[in-house]
Order: C-alpha cells, then sequence, then structure tokens
C-alpha cells in the first residue's frame, strides 16, 4: 500500500476526519428503527440492501489505514456480541469530532488521551446504578405467559419510552383514535408501567424532593472497575490487565434514594420482549429456541433440578428464501437443504432408523490433513493426466461407497467439501452425503448417535458409526420446503440430540441475510443477559446517565480545578496537573456532546422530531432537571417510577401491566463504548506513518509539523 500524505492544517488531524466520515454513513442505523440502504457497485451497477454496520463496511472501500482499524474493530466486537455495532460506529464520529474540537482549541493530546480515558471508565462505573438482576429465569416458568401477548408494543429509539408496533391491535385493544401519531409510552421497573405523550416536551422544573434522605452509592461491578488503555501505533488495541481503580473526583457526590426499590426479572418472555428491541418476530424464535434446549434440558435429566444454561454454540439458521414469512418456525434436530435430486434417497431413508459416520475435514480424493507432509521427490509422467487424474478418483470414489456398503451406513456428515463424483454414487446406491456442516453439528451428533469422528473414511470401523438417526423432508409436502435455489430443506434428529434448527424464511431474497443477522443479534442479547445475570435499563437511560454525569463532573471541575485534580491522578508533574485542571472540563464537555448528539440522533429516527437540533433542546431540558436533582441516577429511577409525572405520561392505555420494559446487555454496550474510544484514541495519537506493510519509512514529526501522514 503507498502511504498517502497530504498538507492540512496542524490543527486538523487527517485521520479523525475520515473516522467522521465513515461514521456518518451509519447514522441512520442506530436504534431499532433502521433505515435500509442501497448500496450500488460503481463498475458492475449491482445493489444490495442493507441494514446493519457490518454489512455497511463490508460494501464501502475500506482500503485506507483507518478504514481497516476501523473495520478491524467493528468486526471484533460483531464476533464476540453480534450486537452494539452501530453504537461503536456512532460514538466513534461522534468522540472523533469531540477531539477535533479539543485540538482546535489547543488541548494537548496526552491530556485527551487521559480525560477521555478516566472520563469513559468513570461512565462506566456509573451506570452500575441500572442494572437490573436477571436471576432465577427458568425457576418459575410460566407456561401461561406468551411471547405474543407482550409483542403488542415495540421499543422505542427514544430514551425510556416504547412506541406501540401492531396499529391495529392497539387500536381494537386502547381505543386509539390516530395511531398514525405515534403516541409514546414507558414502563416502570416495578412491573406497573407508566404511561407517557412526549418525552423531553418542555414543561415547568420539576422539584427535587429535598427532604428525601440520601446515602453515598459505594457497589461498583467487579467487570466494569476501569481498564486504561495503551494506545500505540499499531493496529490493534492493547489493554494491560491492570484494573486498578481510579477515584472519582472529590465533590462528586451522586445519591441514591434510600426509597427505591430494588427491581429484577425473572421472567424469560419478559426478558426476552425487553431485549427484542422492536424485533418480535426475531426474538420470538430465540425465545423458542430457548425453551427447546430447557425442555430437551429437563428430559435428559429426568428433572429440572440441575441449573440450565443457554447453549448458544447448539442454535442454527436454516435460510430458505422464496417462501412466505409465515413459515418460519423453530424445530429440535438438524434442518439443512440438499439438492432435490436428493428427493428419492430422502424418501427411501425417512421412514427407517439410519447409521451415520462422520468424516472431519473434507472427502475428497486428494485431501490430506493439517500437517499431512507429501512424499518429496516423486514425479508421475504421463501421456495424458487428464485420464489419470479422472481413473484415480473413480477409483477412490468406488472404494469409499464399498466401506459405506460394508457397515451399512446411510448417511455421511463431511465437515468440509464433498467430491461431487462421490456424491452422484452415492445418490444412486440411496445414500446421503452432506458436505459443510458445522463443527457443534458433528459434536452433537456424535453424541447423541454414539458415533466418532474421523479425518479419512479408511479410518471408520464398527465402533466409529453411530446409530439412531431420523432423515425426513421438514415439511410433510416435499415441495412446500424447496426454496428458489432448487434445494430442499431436510430434518436430521435423534434421541436426546441437544439441536435446536430457527429455520428463516422470506419472500424476498435480498431481505435473507437481513432477517439472518438480525435473528443472531437477537439471540446472543439474551445469551450475554442470561450468562451475566443482569442487564441494563434500556431505552437510553443509561447514555443518558453517563451525559448527565460527565456534565456534573465537568462543572466541578470548572469550579474546583486544584481540588478534583488532586482526586484523579497521582504522581504526576506540576506542568501536568496544572495542564489538566486547566483542560479537564473542555475534554468532559466534549466527550459529553458525544452521549448528547447519540440521544439526538435516536430522537430524531423516531420522525417525530423535526432535526436534530429540536431532539437536542429536550434532551438538554431533562439534562438540567438532572442536574438540579443532584443525582443523574435517582432521577432517571424516580422517572420511571412516577406514575403522575408529566414527562412519561400518555393515555395510551389502561392496561398498564402489558406494556413491558426495556432492557440492554451490559457488556456488550461498555465494550462497544471502549472500542469506540480506543479507537479515536489510537488514531488521534497515530501523528507518523502506520506499518501496514513489510517496510516503512520513519518520519521526523518535529520536522514536518505541517503533515499527517496515515
Amino acid at each position: 500500500m503507498v502511504m498517502a500524505g497530504r498538507v492540512v492544517n496542524k490543527r486538523r488531524h487527517m485521520g479523525l476526519q475520515q473516522l467522521s466520515s465513515f461514521a456518518e454513513t451509519g447514522r441512520t442505523f442506530l436504534g431499532p428503527l433502521k433505515s435500509s440502504k442501497f448500496i450500488i457497485d460503481e463498475e458492475c451497477h449491482e445493489s444490495v440492501l442493507i441494514s446493519s454496520t457490518v454489512r455497511l463496511l463490508e460494501s464501502l472501500d475500506l482500503t485506507s489505514a483507518v478504514g481497516q482499524l476501523l473495520n478491524e474493530a467493528v468486526q471484533a466486537q460483531n464476533n464476540t456480541y453480534r450486537t452494539g455495532t452501530s453504537t461503536l460506529l456512532f460514538l466513534v464520529g461522534a468522540w472523533s469530532s469531540a477531539v477535533e474540537e479539543c485540538l482546535h482549541l489547543g488541548v494537548p493530546i496526552s491530556i485527551i488521551v487521559s480525560v477521555m480515558s478516566e472520563g469513559l471508565n468513570f461512565c462506566s462505573e456509573e451506570v452500575v446504578s441500572l442494572h437490573v438482576p436477571v436471576h432465577n429465569i427458568f425457576d418459575c416458568m410460566d407456561s401461561t405467559k406468551t411471547f405474543s401477548q407482550l409483542e403488542t408494543f415495540s421499543v422505542s429509539l427514544c430514551p425510556f419510552l416504547q412506541v406501540p408496533s401492531d396499529t391495529d391491535l392497539i387500536e381494537e385493544e386502547h381505543g386509539l383514535k390516530d395511531v398514525a401519531s405515534q403516541t409514546l409510552t414507558i414502563s416502570n421497573l416495578s412491573g406497573r408501567p407508566l404511561k407517557s405523550s412526549e418525552l423531553f416536551k418542555p414543561q415547568t422544573k420539576v422539584e427535587a424532593d429535598k427532604n428525601t434522605s440520601r446515602t453515598l452509592k459505594n457497589s461498583l461491578l467487579a467487570d466494569t472497575c476501569c481498564r486504561q488503555s495503551i494506545l500505540i501505533h499499531s493496529r490493534h488495541f492493547n489493554r494491560t490487565d491492570n484494573t486498578e481503580g481510579v477515584s472519582k473526583p472529590d465533590g462528586f457526590q451522586e445519591h441514591v434514594t434510600a426509597t427505591h426499590k430494588t427491581y429484577r426479572c425473572n421472567d424469560l418472555v419478559e426478558l426476552a420482549v425487553g431485549l427484542s428491541h422492536g424485533d418480535h418476530s426475531s426474538m420470538k424464535l430465540v425465545e423458542e429456541a430457548v425453551q427447546l434446549q430447557y425442555q430437551n434440558a429437563c428430559v435428559q435429566q429426568g428433572n429440572c433440578t440441575k441449573p440450565f444454561m443457554f447453549d448458544i454454540s447448539r442454535i442454527f439458521t436454516c435460510c430458505l428464501p422464496g417462501l412466505p414469512e409465515t413459515s418460519s418456525c423453530v424445530c429440535p434436530g438438524y434442518i439443512t437443504v440438499v439438492s432435490v435430486s436428493n428427493n428419492p434417497v430422502i424418501k427411501e431413508l425417512q421412514n427407517q432408523p439410519v447409521r451415520i459416520v462422520l468424516i472431519e475435514g473434507d472427502l475428497t480424493e486428494n485431501y490430506r490433513h493439517l500437517g499431512f507432509n507429501k512424499s518429496a521427490n516423486i514425479k508421475t509422467v504421463l501421456d495424458s493426466m487428464q485420464l489419470q487424474e479422472d481413473s484415480s478418483e473413480e477409483l477412490w470414489a468406488n472404494h469409499v461407497l464399498q466401506v459405506l456398503i460394508q457397515f451399512k451406513v446411510n448417511l455421511v456428515l463431511v465437515q468440509g467439501n464433498v467430491s461431487e463424483r462421490l456424491i452422484e454414487k452415492c445418490i444412486n446406491s440411496k445414500r446421503l452425503v452432506i458436505g459443510s456442516v458445522n463443527g457443534s453439528v458433528m459434536q452433537a451428533f456424535a453424541e447423541a448417535a454414539g458415533a466418532v469422528q474421523v479425518a479419512y473414511i479408511t479410518q471408520v470401523n464398527e465402533d466409529c458409526v453411530g446409530n439412531g438417526v431420523c432423515v425426513t423432508f421438514w415439511r410433510s409436502s416435499p415441495l412446500d420446503a424447496v426454496d428458489r435455489n432448487n434445494r430442499i430443506a431436510i430434518l436430521l434428529k435423534t434421541e436426546g440430540i441437544n439441536l435446536v434448527t430457527a429455520v428463516l424464511t422470506n419472500p424476498v431474497t435480498a431481505q435473507m441475510q437481513t432477517k439472518e443477522d438480525r435473528f443472531w443479534t437477537c439471540a446472543y442479547r439474551l445469551y450475554y443477559a442470561l450468562k451475566e445475570e443482569k442487564v441494563f435499563l434500556g431505552g437510553g437511560a443509561v447514555e443518558f446517565l453517563c451525559l448527565s454525569c460527565l456534565q456534573i463532573l465537568a462543572e466541578q471541575s470548572l469550579k474546583k480545578e486544584n481540588h478534583a485534580c488532586s482526586g484523579w491522578l497521582h504522581n504526576t508533574s506540576s506542568w501536568l496537573a496544572s495542564s489538566l485542571a486547566i483542560y479537564r472540563p473542555t475534554v468532559l464537555k466534549f466527550l459529553a456532546n458525544g452521549w448528547q448528539k447519540y440521544l439526538s440522533t435516536l430522537l430524531y429516527n423516531t420522525a417525530n422530531y423535526s432535526s436534530e437540533f429540536e431532539a437536542s433542546t429536550y434532551i438538554q431540558h431533562h439534562l438540567q432537571n438532572a442536574t438540579d436533582s443532584g443525582s443523574p441516577s435517582s432521577y432517571i429511577l424516580n422517572e420511571y417510577s412516577k406514575l403522575n409525572s408529566r414527562i412519561f405520561n400518555s393515555d395510551i392505555s389502561n392496561k398498564l401491566e402489558q406494556i413491558p420494559r426495556v432492557y440492554d446487555v451490559v457488556t456488550p454496550k461498555i465494550e462497544a463504548w471502549r472500542r469506540a474510544l480506543d479507537l479515536v484514541l489510537l488514531v488521534l495519537q497515530t501523528d507518523s506513518e502506520i506499518i501496514t506493510g513489510h517496510g516503512h519509512t520513519q518520519i521526523n514529526s518535529q520536522e514536518l509539523t505541517g503533515f499527517l501522514f496515515l
């Protein structure tokens, strides 16, 4: 790659500007009501419909160093959590602009890095107050409560709000005269939802209850304690294992009202709806998959005394484009697609138990396992090489078929590729061979059918063969299970197998990828909520708390510069200390502006506000109320628990108990924040060449102060 350099204003940073430009393309993906985009290829003029940050970056030209760094950060978030990428991308843009403003005002880079890192760590500690414990979800399963009873309402993009999604049901049940107005509602954490009209509408000043006893909040969660990021000139974000906390600035006495109720979530359906963020169809499938896993675990144990853990590695999807959406469902076992040429084989096998063989790697004539060393100094000389290759593969395929016949095997699952010639021979002999099978599927069949995975077909013996597998069509009528690619869906299962498949269907092929992405996003939200046994209050409450706390902190730093400075960093030089005191309020202010932009965009994306400026005005109004209350977290919790609050008061429903709560997962959200800031600060400190190849040139930054190389 040729490194590009250009003359720019020394107070402007090309890398940060590029990050802001990339982030701007994904603003409409923020929140549950995402607006799809058409990406058009300039060369072949083909277009693709996307509605996620990951798919967006796959379609953009990210050959620049900054583009590669951004893509790596987003991919790392997606590969681990499958959620939070839109938040990450937006905050990258917002905080890049914030850092640019700091540079424009002459704030030293070291101060920007230090204060922003500490500010985010401070936010991570403060949001612990909005944790909602998730316990005993499977100890009190309510078979009478169904997902459909709660899915009438969708999650709003506005903080603390929810928006009705099925307008027909809402109008029928609640007698709404104007569904198009999209009147908003909020749920309270105690299980008694609140009614709400227009969040952040101007109102009289909320009077804080000064007589309420307050106690200093003293419990911080260990897994969110601050970590000092080490930013270097590298393509990777390195972190140390140092978990030493940074003390809060003196004077920041954030209190929590002692009378607050401890809120919990102990119902699977309620948790699933709260984490669906408006995508009820996908989350309903996920919730059904968890139910099937739980039921299977109880059957295997004979009771449900052992704690149940949701195993997301045993959940799979089968996409069938061209079929109506009503065909989407969840089934126990493994559902996959095969060529319609296998129809006679399926019909032959579906009424009998089948013996199975599991092959690791490829099932081809020339496959050798990893680490195999081919004999050297051997040459084959023949007039017709094609004849030799054909003859060799034919002999190999015949040998494989003889092995399958010898051990009476009718089903072969292969983790890698399969020889086309072998597939043809197996079809003719009424044997089914399926390739590209996930490793977890192979392991599940090995456990349930008693099979042993082997690398080569020559290793197969009686002890390696599994028994009792059932092969059938997914639908009773095979023609109902044929997709637009002329493939047919089949079901493989055996007694006790721990596999669940979500069949995803859509009449529009272009939307199939989006549907699958959304399913996995919901699945991983629920997985991490159950794994961590806690969730955040959702709908923007966490971000609003971060914004409130940073604003208070900035004001206190401005008033008590020297006193606040001593509480943040230790063992610093007098120059650094004085610089921190001078610049900390400015940096904190711009860091908080990132949250302000985040919330404003969420509100604006609801189409209930004419501009982001109007949305920002409403946020600022409540921000002032939170600041005046002296405790932003208490303010947020109080507004959730007030039935008579004018802020969240509406006449949308007389059946308050039907309005579900809204939640966010904890670790994926916190990690999205950290990755976003790590990336911005990494690019900020890169005022010399980023090494992306073997060779590089050393640059004297003192001599080229007017240049920024990326």
